[in-house]
């Protein structure tokens, strides 16, 4: 009640400031987002935001534990990051609904990183990777997600869950390996043999087992990942296995392995460059698309640049607590909404509940096998393919879509994440302008009699309907058609059916132009789209045909041609009367 009662005191003030100031707060950004959430917060709005809290700090805590350990970090770095990132993060969020921690995509790239620079060097290439988010969402670049096309984030994220999966064979098997990246890990086997530990494969496929049979209606009150680790981690303490375990979790949120800036070294700086771009661009996606998603859930729409800003400080402050990259996580907040978070205090709650577990439970969780860890992110990475997405590529039979899939997640598992969204990305530019070159052109001549117009000579004219954007790969199409013309004619362009046109166009049309105006034939223009204008405008185009050459319409045009004919008709007879 003390916090409810900070909370309403705070609105208060607020509002006071905004009549003595005249100051009117929008609806939009932080403080009017504040504003309309606790605007009328009560007891039973508090009641709710707590139990859907500790509802997500259970689905959260096994999640934690199993990605601060895939990372290459620890179970403790886990769940450091969940708590931090409950409370900083969900409290600058651009949504009340949105919850952050680490994730498997994280997890994904931090494990050649820690292979390459130890744990030190995930911390710098967190923070760096804050201050990115930070000037994105200052810079106001939510919006650029928007450029990425569906089959490649598909394919990104079915990158990762592959990798995630290969990440966890030594837990799930109870082998070893070695290399800085999952595949080399997996190739790995090859020298230095697989001998799977089968007690710790039966602790893997029992918890992996549990959660896939546990029925559904059960896991929305408590989660089958937790039921199963606790299970587990009795039957190894009970049987007494000998299996390898998490090991100690730390009991404070300042562990002796966090960031020190007196540990960085400028020449690392350049070699985390890389590493620090992909965490950043792979907190941009998943936290944006995770927002998208809710906000269709709930009706609320994502302030996508002050989630990214949340973000951002969110991921400078978490290194130097000894955390590993956190981004909001569509499990964790879905979760959220369905248990009826009211405002952003679910998140701090989430991490408040978080927090006791470290303490109170510290010594259990530091015994739970990770091979229990592992059942739980292969079943994890299975569930995160979007398979009714993949499904209806296949049955619909979208070549297209299925190249950007495939060849996205190939680079994901073969190179790293952010070439497999560059090399997605370009794919589909590159399948998009195939498929833009594309362009029609038909030509029909000028029938007066059937045109209801009246005049000599409009049977020399042809339109040259044109379709299709006009640019450098079907300018030179369009030039074979006109080519193919009887020499004769004067031209109508009707150009309603090109949205845009390039400078290579415009310039072969401009060449065209002067040479047949030059051999005394005319050439208009009809429906000409205002994009395209501009282009001809800037080429010069209609400065060389005049303001008078272009018309509203095909049929504009016709009837000015009919009544110069006309005019001229009409003087030769008057001519020939003197």
């Amino acid at each position: 009640m003390v916090l409810l009662g900070r909370v309403a005191l705070g609105i208060e003030l607020f509002e006071e400031y905004e009549k003595e100031e005249g100051i009117v707060l929008s609806k939009t950004g932080y403080f009017g987002m504040l504003k309309e959430e606790f605007t009328g917060y009560n007891a039973s709005a508090l009641s709710k935001d707590l139990l859907a809290g500790l509802t997500v700090s259970a689905v959260a805590l096994p999640l934690a534990l199993a990605f601060g350990v895939s990372s290459g970090a620890d179970a403790g770095a886990g769940l450091i990051t969940a708590i931090v990132a409950g409370l900083i993060i969900s409290a600058l969020s651009g949504a009340y609904y949105q919850i952050s921690g680490p994730t498997g995509a994280m997890a994904a790239i931090l494990m050649s990183v820690v292979a390459n620079y130890q744990i030190q060097g995930v911390f710098l290439a967190t923070f760096l990777a804050g201050v990115l988010l930070l000037l994105a969402g200052l810079f106001h670049l939510g919006k650029l997600t928007s450029f990425i096309p569906a089959p490649v984030i598909t394919g990104f994220t079915s990158g990762i869950a592959i990798i995630i999966a290969l990440g966890q064979v030594d837990n799930f098997f109870g082998v070893t390996s070695q290399g800085d990246s999952a595949l080399k890990k997996l190739l790995s086997y090859g020298e230095l043999g697989f001998s799977p530990d089968w007690v710790t494969v039966g602790i893997g496929c029992f918890v992996a087992l549990f959660m896939l049979v546990f029925p559904k209606k059960w896991n929305a009150v408590v989660p089958a990942s937790l039921i199963g680790i606790i299970l587990a981690t009795a039957a190894s303490l009970i049987l007494k296995l000998d299996v390898a375990v998490v090991g100690e979790i730390p009991k404070t949120l300042f562990p002796e392995e966090r960031l020190s800036l007196s540990a960085i070294r400028p020449d690392q700086l350049w070699g985390l460059a890389g590493p620090a771009v992909s965490i950043a661009l792979l907190g941009m996606i998943e936290s944006l698309l995770c927002g998208a998603s809710a906000g269709r859930m709930t009706g609320k729409k994502l302030d996508s640049d002050q989630e990214l800003i949340a973000q951002g400080v969110g991921n400078m402050i978490l290194p130097f607590f000894g955390g590993i990259p956190a981004t909001a996580a569509i499990a964790r907040t879905s979760v959220a909404i369905k248990s009826g978070a009211k405002t952003r205090l679910t998140g701090v709650f989430h991490a408040v509940g978080l927090l006791l577990a470290m303490f109170v439970l510290g010594p259990v969780m530091s015994k739970i096998p990770l091979s229990a860890l592992a059942g739980v992110l292969m079943v994890t990475a299975w569930r995160m393919n979007e398979w009714e997405v993949i499904r209806f590529f296949f049955s619909h039979r979208f070549k297209g879509a299925l190249l950007k899939f495939f060849v996205t997640m190939a680079a994901t598992v073969l190179l790293d994440l952010t070439a497999a969204i560059l090399i997605g990305v370009s794919a589909g530019l590159v399948l998009f302008i195939c498929r833009s070159a594309n362009i029609q052109v038909s030509t029909l001549p000028v029938d007066p009699e059937r045109a209801g117009l009246d005049g000599e000579g409009l049977e020399n004219w042809t339109v040259v309907y044109v379709s299709g954007p006009w640019f450098f790969m079907t300018a030179e199409a369009v030039m074979d058609k006109l080519e193919q013309l009887p020499p004769q004619q004067s031209l109508i362009f009707s150009l309603r059916g090109v949205p845009a046109a390039d400078i290579t166009a415009v310039s072969m049309l401009e060449n065209y132009y002067r040479k047949q105006t030059a051999q005394g034939r005319r050439i208009l223009f009809a429906a000409v789209q205002p994009a395209v204008m501009d282009m001809f405008r800037r080429a010069d185009l209609v400065e060389t045909a005049g303001e008078d050459a272009f018309y509203f319409s095909v049929d504009l045009a016709l009837r000015q041609l009919s009544q110069e004919s006309e005019g001229k008709q009409q003087m030769k007879t008057a001519d020939e009367n003197q």
